[in-house]
């Protein structure tokens, strides 16, 4: 459908090397996107992202650097322009996950938490922004969670959790700064997904509980992110701005 179609358009997708980032770029590729797919140096499973883009026909061009960093940022989005052609479309999905019990909390784990998951968030938005927003247009995603909502029981992490209550209400803000500039940025925030943050050792014994506490009984895959972000991403969500998509199979209504 012309609708959901972004064939001609450049993405530029943080964390594509795993997880949602990774099913995510390869989503937009499937519709019709070249993807820029940015990520820490030597994640190996970049390459399968870069087959699943080009399996559909479209540029994918690999980017190393750290979200936390903003010089990494703005060289990254000035080489995609360079070799893509023109930014149209982010999904800022690059995240970390630990638990650890709040009173036992060191600082630097905390700082950590904030750093990539939250201001590297921030970092890679303004980025971004400086080159859409003088073309009057452009869309922006951000990958929050379910538990910037909701605290998840049995997972003591206050720290991840305040990190993306944090992207969520960056995104609404982001969005009613730029929404006259014709910029539009929206936040997803998924339920439990099986990605390589809820196999971690910490969280492998939960995964029964996960789906059990889940209306519609099991985790989401990751490839479940992708219409969402398409859409948001489309002509379909043109009068979208400010939204947090809430994909959890149903977890927030108990």
């Amino acid at each position: 459908m012309r609708l959901f179609d972004l064939s001609g358009q450049t993405a530029f997708v943080t964390g594509a090397g795993s997880g949602i980032g990774q099913a995510i770029a390869i989503g937009l590729a499937e519709a019709g996107a070249n993807i820029a797919c940015f990520d820490l140096p030597d994640i190996r499973s970049m390459q399968d992202t870069v087959r699943g883009i080009e399996g559909h026909g479209r540029k994918a061009l690999v980017l190393e650097g750290s979200v936390t960093r903003a010089d990494d940022l703005a060289k990254a989005v000035a080489r995609t322009e360079q070799e893509l052609g023109e930014l149209s479309l982010a999904v800022n999905s690059a995240g970390i996950a630990n638990a650890q019990p709040a009173e036992d909390l060191e600082l630097s784990r905390w700082q950590q938490m904030l750093d990539v998951n939250l201001t590297g968030v921030m970092l890679s938005c303004q980025a971004q922004a400086r080159v859409m927003l003088p073309r009057g247009r452009g869309s922006i995603i951000n990958i929050a969670s379910m538990s910037g909502l909701i605290v998840n029981r049995g997972l003591l992490q206050a720290h991840y959790n305040t990190s993306k209550a944090g992207v969520i209400h960056l995104s609404k803000s982001l969005a009613m700064e730029w929404a006259h500039r014709g910029l539009r940025v929206n936040s997803i925030s998924p339920g439990y997904t099986a990605t390589p943050m809820n196999t971690r050792p910490e969280v492998a014994d939960q995964v029964k509980i996960f789906e059990d506490t889940t209306p519609l009984g099991r985790m989401a895959g990751v490839e479940e992110m992708v219409g969402p972000a398409i859409f948001l991403s489309s002509k379909a969500a043109s009068f979208c701005t400010g939204v947090d998509l809430v994909v959890d199979g149903g977890f927030v209504c108990w």
